[in-house]
């Protein structure tokens, strides 16, 4: 019996890695500029064309690790706020801390520039460096303000409320920044706000990879506590389980990926949301030391395809991420939908 299940397991399991060598591969030789599989490998040992060297080294290889990265995060810290809320519709944007990462773009970006009388988005390594640390600081700041209201809520549903409220404040300010702001720098917010996995660079890469590490690590580690919360708090509680201690443990350890990935990457929807369900859908488990691997794998392998549509040979440029992954999230989101009101109808 063991062994079938086993075997049951690895299966998808070596699919989806062997689907992630692929869209990786895929994603370092497809684009505006399409480079054959022998050029590839001359040109990644340094023997090829010196255009394709940096193509793929400079531009597609951080693209590919940034989007393989974020789809790790965003799908674990999707999975943790559905366990947590015990919501299928829950996703990693529930508790407002994009809408802050969007606020601390936009307070920088257009209320300087506003301010100044001249477009900041102009000045040189802007969009490098001034957008990550304002995104991350406005969103990490949400963080703690959700932290220290949740010690003050005793409902989850409650917490929810406040942090769509929080959403609300932080975008109808942003609106007003937009409205005075300069037409540059609006350009640059609003680009920002379709999302990317091109604005890391080479000597960002290394920050990104590590702080996604260590929030999935620690996510990880909370698979026990989180087996606990779907059992119900009273029940989990007679197991031991400090309730709130778990719950300030996950939303902060979710939170913290959003951040990131938000300060990198700007916002990006509907992984987060779509990705903990075909897991589930895949193993058939709600067992959290299989879940968060699977969910991890299964959102690599998801950022990846998404990042190479955008980047298919025919378009001018990237087409804006958002759009890709709310073609494909949005009908896995209807269909899990759907598939809860015929279970509840039986």
């Amino acid at each position: 019996m063991r062994t079938k299940t086993t075997t049951r397991a690895w299966a998808p399991t070596l699919l989806i890695l062997l689907v992630g060598v692929v869209l990786f591969a895929l994603n370092l030789t497809v684009g505006s500029v399409t480079i054959p599989l022998s050029d590839f490998w001359d040109a990644v040992v340094g023997h090829g064309e010196e255009t394709f060297r940096t193509i793929i080294l400079e531009y597609r290889l951080p693209q590919a690790v940034t989007a393989l990265f974020a789809g790790i995060g965003l799908s674990v810290s999707g999975l943790l706020m559905q366990t947590l809320f015990r919501n299928p519709l829950a996703d990693p944007s529930i508790l407002g801390i994009s809408s802050g990462a969007s606020l601390g773009v936009a307070l920088v970006v257009l209320l300087t520039g506003h301010l100044s009388g001249m477009a900041v988005s102009t000045l040189p390594g802007w969009t490098t460096i001034g957008v990550t640390i304002a995104a991350f600081a406005g969103a990490f700041l949400v963080l703690l303000l959700i932290l220290a209201l949740s010690s003050r809520l005793k409902s989850m549903v409650s917490l929810i409320l406040v942090g769509i409220m929080i959403a609300y404040i932080a975008g109808s300010i942003t609106d007003v920044l937009k409205f005075f702001s300069q037409k540059e720098d609006v350009h640059t917010f609003v680009i920002w706000g379709f999302g990317s996995f091109s604005n890391v660079g080479k000597s960002q890469l290394l920050y990104l990879a590590l702080t996604i590490s260590v929030g999935a690590i620690l996510a990880f580690l909370l698979s026990k506590s989180l087996n606990l919360l779907l059992l119900g708090e009273r029940y989990a509680e007679n197991l031991g389980l400090n309730i709130r201690r778990a719950s300030l443990l996950t939303i902060l350890v979710s939170g913290f990926l959003m951040a990131v990935i938000t300060a990198f990457c700007g916002p990006i929807a509907f992984i987060g949301l779509a990705v903990p369900h075909l897991a589930r859908f895949t193993y058939h488990t709600s067992n959290h030391f299989v879940l968060l691997p699977a969910t991890a794998a299964i959102g690599m392998d998801l950022a990846l395809l998404c990042n190479l549509i955008a980047r298919l040979p025919g378009f001018d440029g990237n087409l804006p991420i958002n759009s890709v992954t709310a073609l494909i999230g949005a009908p896995i989101v209807i269909y899990v939908i759907f598939h809860r009101q015929k279970v509840l109808q039986k």
